[in-house]
């Protein structure tokens, strides 16, 4: 035992206090690269690496995080791509799924879980469809989509034909949610283009479109876009496709790629907002039991403040300005920037992208996955996305833009409704040259802060690890409904403490083709507990909890309460 005379004691004492009482340092972390020492081998394959005849080659494909065999850890599934000439041959692969060993490194068991279909993939959507307490997936495809229902022994079903679900288009991004308050998950799928290596767009590359002068593949404009679709649970482990019957309908075909599920005009309901290529945005607001009503218009979010019809290839709700309102991110193409709406009330936004500093960066960047996320625990919410561009003819060429991007662009949130542009400052690894596209954000190694694992495009992932901000504190929640949906998607969590009030509500799919770590993160600054932690729950149940203690995993059970998460301990 060492001891400490009091004069050494009464030191430490008031470098405590002090440290208690300062605000925390406005600083990123570094993020370091561990993908080579994580065990993780997959090579995404999308196309011919060297060139992309067409549009479908060019695009994915995504990463779920999700703890599937319920052991308090983030496990890794990756979608897969496919070839022209595997798809004829029937020689597709398939997804790949890596359980988290507990120790920093992943295994795959993916034939042993059963995720045995072949196809060109391109996402991965992840909740607990059933209620039976076990993560299902659905993914995303060039083709039918698949349902596979989590069977709690480590294994998956294919039930995509018994649950009713029929997406045989090119999906993109799907999400679920409660939006109907029945206490069971409905599904949006938001669908890209009526075109896949059974119905190739007409001129491949060297035909009539082109970039800085060099022939390339053509769309999503001149395409013939794909209808978006929405499923209602029925309570029974199936759907019904009611996308008219809704409201949440797409008559114009637009170019869907993102949707994100929040509560936007916090009436206690779950909104959809739908991010369209090249087309205007949908908002869909809830009028309750599931009717959708469209105000993207109206509510400011369907164009930029310009008015003008973006990309939107990565979309998240959050409250950044921690106001209790949840705002949104759109990530865009190059020579655009994303664009910032922050939520005013009764649902209207303003699009404060040049206001909040969020300009510097874009306009050589092709942004994708992305996420508002805490990275260094100070308690207000940074922005970050995933890069790479889409033309392999760009590797070389003059002018500055190129193929390979930084992996990640990251603004550094002020504190004052602006940003700054601050990659850099997380170190050599965010920034190296990748072709990313969907990405995962998520608390992989169970310390309090959070990681980013990307899918990069014909190549491997890029797994980020966060090495935190000394001094800073933090909580994780997960969400355990009963009569809410057992993930407790649309769950809002606000956290008091030191003199901050945060705002978050639990989901799953983020950005583009991606899921993301389901537990409510509260970075807590120098504050050592939470004053105050509220939840407020789908069913509309409230429950409070005081002085709850920071650096810890928390369960959060609608019928139980608060208590410690249980995680299985790390491995050696």
């Amino acid at each position: 035992m060492l001891w400490l005379a009091p004069a050494h004691l009464l030191a430490l004492l008031t470098l405590a206090l002090t440290s208690e009482a300062a605000p925390p340092p406005n600083r990123l972390p570094r993020l370091t690269d561990v993908t080579a020492a994580s065990g993780i081998d997959f090579v995404h394959v999308n196309g011919p690496s060297n060139r992309k005849d067409y549009i479908f080659e060019a695009k994915g494909g995504g990463v779920g995080a999700l703890d599937y065999d319920n052991d308090g850890w983030m496990d890794l599934l990756f979608a897969q791509g496919s070839t022209l000439e595997r798809v004829r041959a029937g020689r597709s692969p398939t997804p790949a799924l890596y359980r988290n060993r507990r120790d920093g490194t992943f295994e795959n068991v993916t034939e042993r879980a059963g995720l045995t279909h072949r196809g060109w993939g391109m996402g991965v959507a992840a909740a607990d469809y059933d209620n039976d307490g076990w993560t299902d997936l659905y993914l995303t495809y060039l083709g039918p989509d698949v349902l596979y229902r989590n069977n709690g022994d480590g294994t998956f079903t294919d039930v995509t034909k018994e649950a009713g679900i029929d997406a045989s288009g090119w999906s993109a991004s799907a999400a679920f949610g409660d939006f109907d308050g029945d206490g069971f998950l409905d599904l949006y799928v938001a669908s890209y283009l009526d075109v896949g290596p059974n119905r190739l767009p007409e001129g491949r590359a060297g035909g009539t479109c082109s970039y800085i002068g060099v022939p390339v593949l053509c769309g999503p404009r001149g395409l013939p876009g794909a209808i978006d679709r929405f499923f209602r649970g029925n309570g029974d482990g199936t759907f019904s496709e009611q996308s008219a019957a809704s409201g949440a309908a797409d008559p114009g075909r637009y170019f869907g790629l993102g949707v994100v599920a929040a509560d936007f005009d916090d009436d206690g309901d779950l909104d959809l907002y739908v991010g369209n290529d090249a087309t205007p945005n949908y908002l869909f607001a809830n009028l309750g039991g599931g009717r959708f009503e469209e105000r993207g218009l109206t509510a400011g979010v369907a164009v930029s403040g310009e008015g003008n019809e973006q990309a939107s290839m990565g979309l998240d709700a959050a409250d950044y300005d921690n106001d209790g309102r949840l705002d949104l991110y759109a990530a865009h193409f190059a020579h655009d920037s994303s664009t910032l709406y922050r939520n005013l009330g009764d649902l209207l936004f303003a699009d404060v992208t040049l206001r909040a500093r969020v300009l510097e960066p874009e306009n050589l960047l092709v942004a994708w996955g992305m996420a508002f996320v805490d990275l260094d625990n100070d308690g207000w919410k940074d922005i970050v996305h995933a890069n790479g561009h889409v033309y392999p003819h760009l590797r070389g060429a003059k002018g500055g833009e190129t193929y390979e991007q930084p992996a990640l662009t990251i603004y550094r949130n002020t504190r004052d409704g602006t940003f700054t542009h601050a990659s850099a400052e997380a170190g050599p690894d965010a920034v190296k040259p990748v072709v990313g596209r969907g990405t995962a954000f998520g608390d992989l190694d169970n310390d309090g802060d959070t990681d980013v694992a990307i899918a990069c495009l014909d190549s491997a992932p890029l797994l980020l690890r966060n090495e935190g901000v000394a001094g800073t504190h933090w909580l994780m929640l997960r969400a355990a409904g009963r009569k809410s949906n057992r993930d407790g998607i649309g769950t809002r969590i606000t956290v008091h403490s030191g003199g901050l009030s945060q705002t978050w509500e639990v989901k799953r799919t983020v950005g583009i083709y991606s899921s993301s770590d389901p537990r409510a993160h509260f970075g807590l600054g120098a504050a050592t507990k939470a004053d105050l932690v509220r939840v407020r729950w789908p069913s509309g149940k409230v429950d409070e909890f005081r002085d709850v203690p920071a650096d810890r995993h928390y369960l959060v059970d609608e019928a139980d309460g608060l208590s410690a998460e249980p995680i299985l301990g790390r491995t050696r």
